[in-house]
């Protein structure tokens, strides 16, 4: 599995904003699902960044230093973007409350009630009748 790296975001020299493919539902928002598949798409652009580099270190010419330059430049943007969207996600899961305004649990939890009151008054009349039955008995 792989593991998340997170690097210091002040060593993003780039202040652009990310590139994102913006997908939307039919409300015009973005779902979680298409947010992370746009974090994917700059995971694999991250890798293919890293790629680049060092098909370039790897050159028999020697490195290009502006390529080279550039390639980490885009690296450590798409670093923080990633780092941004991934928090952005988590922070959003965990605000996520789908119940947050149903009233089922009260309203599940006075039917008990309910209906523990109706027991205990039909305990409480069969004692009565129990009382009554002993007294007309003498």
């Amino acid at each position: 599995m792989f593991g998340l790296v997170f690097i210091p975001l002040f060593w993003c020299q780039t202040p652009h904003k990310p590139k994102e493919v913006a997908f939307m539902d039919s409300q015009g928002q973005t779902t979680s699902l298409q947010r992370l598949q746009n974090v994917e798409k700059r995971i694999v652009k991250v890798l293919e960044l890293a790629g680049g580099v060092m098909d370039e270190l790897a050159s028999p010419l020697g490195p290009r230093k502006d390529v080279v330059q550039n390639h980490c430049l885009e690296f450590m943007q798409l670093i923080k973007d990633i780092q941004v969207a991934l928090r952005d996600e988590i922070k959003s899961a965990c605000e996520y409350r789908p119940f947050e305004k149903c009233d089922y649990g009260s309203r599940i939890a006075n039917e008990i009630c309910y209906k523990k009151v109706e027991l205990i008054m039909s305990q409480l009349d069969a004692m009565k009748q129990t009382i009554d039955d002993y007294h007309a008995a003498e």
